[in-house]
């Protein structure tokens, strides 16, 4: 019923909107920075503001076409290497001399696109030969494709991380380190050729228990049935999805914007400012922060429902008491994939020791195979992307992707 009255006011609002984008591109063309186009130039301000106000379901473009590798420029290529109505695995290709380690990106499924991890993303690529989970927005897969929970998750990176064979890595951002480490721990458990040499695990919650933040204690005040009722809707019947379950991109959003709301309009008094005083270099990274952020997609409620209860309430993994189909996931015979656990020391999503709880878990992992970081100046998206992503953690990455191999 929510989902529906949103889309009416989206639909309502998108001609606001694009015409807002229109006046205000001409508007600007008369601007000329001076005192007596002050007038039109707070107009273009709050133009642009309403323009940028609403939310798109669409995946914006990762938009790499060519990188660095050494001191040769390369043209990256996205290709579609294995597809499922829930995501494909998307691969960027570059033609390069030395053959560089597979690394499997898997990225959440919480309400953003995979390119949320552009920024990770552009860091990897010069050195690595980079995959990502491009999951579907849920209200775009038709309800013939059947459910999509936890163990169709685990099963998919499993399937993905065969896509890539044998050697190769995988890295985990928030979410999805959960599964993740129940995959490698089942293609351990088999000795699959393609379990992961390595595996990374940045800000994820493996045991919710530990400094438990806001959003942790947000899942255990009530029980499956409230988040069912109050947070899972039904997708309006014009899309793909019409009629399957979801867990609304809109509502992932809000309770992400409640959660810091100043920090959020003052970003947006500051857009203004921006405009008002010509700052267009400010101005366009606002734009584009939040292009990013404000496209949102839905999640099936499968797989958010079961979330909810196996991480953050039942804490599955984390005692031991996880299963995938029924078979108990085992960290601890995950013998030969070195680890690395990456945490924020400002993290308000995934607090510090949550995602540290992974080592004690691979107990059969010999310690000189585990490192730990924590990164204390950032907060959770600061993890993963940004300037201490880069010069700080990622150097890390590479160390226990390719241990002894010097940089560059």
């Amino acid at each position: 019923m929510y989902y529906q009255l949103y889309q009416n006011q989206a639909d309502l609002m998108a001609p606001f909107r694009a015409a807002a984008r229109g006046f205000g591109g001409v508007l600007r063309q008369f601007d000329n920075g001076g005192p007596e186009t002050f007038g039109l130039r707070q107009m273009t301000a709050a133009l642009d503001l309403v323009a940028g106000a609403g939310l798109t379901h669409q995946r914006p473009p990762f938009g790499f076409t060519t990188v660095m590798v050494g001191n040769q420029e390369v043209t990256v290529e996205e290709e579609i290497v294995a597809s499922t109505p829930f995501g494909n695995l998307l691969h960027f290709k570059k033609e390069v001399e030395v053959p560089q380690p597979k690394l499997l990106v898997v990225a959440p499924m919480s309400g953003h696109f995979a390119t949320l991890l552009r920024g990770t993303v552009q860091v990897l690529l010069p050195e690595n030969d980079v995959y990502i989970t491009d999951w579907a927005n849920a209200r775009e897969i038709p309800l013939s494709a059947g459910r999509f929970g936890m163990d169709e998750f685990v099963a998919q990176v499993m399937s993905f991380q065969r896509e890539l064979g044998p050697g190769s890595h995988v890295l985990a951002v928030c979410q999805p380190a959960v599964p993740v480490l129940a995959a490698v721990a089942l293609m351990s458990e088999d000795k699959d050729p393609a379990t992961p040499a390595s595996m990374t695990l940045m800000a994820g919650p493996i045991d919710t228990r530990i400094n438990p933040t806001q959003v942790n204690k947000l899942a255990t005040e009530h029980d499956l049935k409230w988040f069912e009722e109050n947070l899972i809707d039904t997708v309006p019947w014009r899309f793909e999805g019409a009629g399957r379950k979801v867990y609304p991109g809109i509502t992932q959003i809000a309770s992400f914007i409640s959660m810091n709301l100043d920090r959020h309009v003052k970003a947006h008094a500051d857009q203004y400012r921006n405009i008002m005083g010509g700052d267009s270099v400010r101005a366009d990274a606002h734009r584009k922060f939040y292009d990013e952020y404000l496209a949102v997609m839905d999640l099936p409620a499968e797989f958010y429902l079961e979330t909810v209860k196996s991480v953050f309430q039942e804490h599955d993994l984390a005692l031991g008491r996880m299963r995938w189909r029924g078979r108990q996931v085992k960290p601890e015979l995950i013998t030969n994939t070195r680890l690395l656990v990456v945490e924020a020391g400002k993290d308000d999503i995934c607090s510090v020791g949550q995602t540290q709880a992974a080592a004690a878990l691979c107990s059969g992992l010999p310690e000189e195979m585990k490192t730990y970081h924590l990164q204390a100046d950032v907060g959770h998206y600061g993890v993963f992307n940004g300037r201490r992503w880069s010069s700080e953690i990622y150097p890390l990455v590479r160390d226990v992707i390719q241990p002894g191999r010097a940089p560059g």
